[in-house]
């Protein structure tokens, strides 16, 4: 989830699409809207359901046009091959 959240933070989005479930996949990550800056996240939960599939409970914190926003969400995980995928929200 850092890594991901790190990623939206400097606009990679090849990692953002790299790091995604290929069944959740999109063919493209939309651009972020001008000016908007994210200022930290903080993660609440993490809960294993078992070896290969997790959620992570979170809150983002952005500040766009002088205002600052917060996205509170629950996503899953899923680990194929060894490594992590994003796949939704849950």
């Amino acid at each position: 989830m850092r890594s991901r959240y790190s990623a939206y933070a400097l606009g990679l989005h090849d990692y953002l699409l790299e790091t995604q479930h290929e069944r959740t996949r999109p063919s493209s990550i939309a651009p972020q809207p001008s000016g908007l800056t994210w200022i930290g996240l903080e993660v609440r939960k993490v809960q294993t359901l078992d070896d290969d599939h997790a959620t992570v409970e979170f809150v983002a914190r952005s500040k766009i046009a002088g205002r600052a926003e917060r996205m509170h969400v629950t996503s899953r995980f899923e680990r194929l091959e060894g490594r992590w995928f994003y796949v939704d929200d849950a």
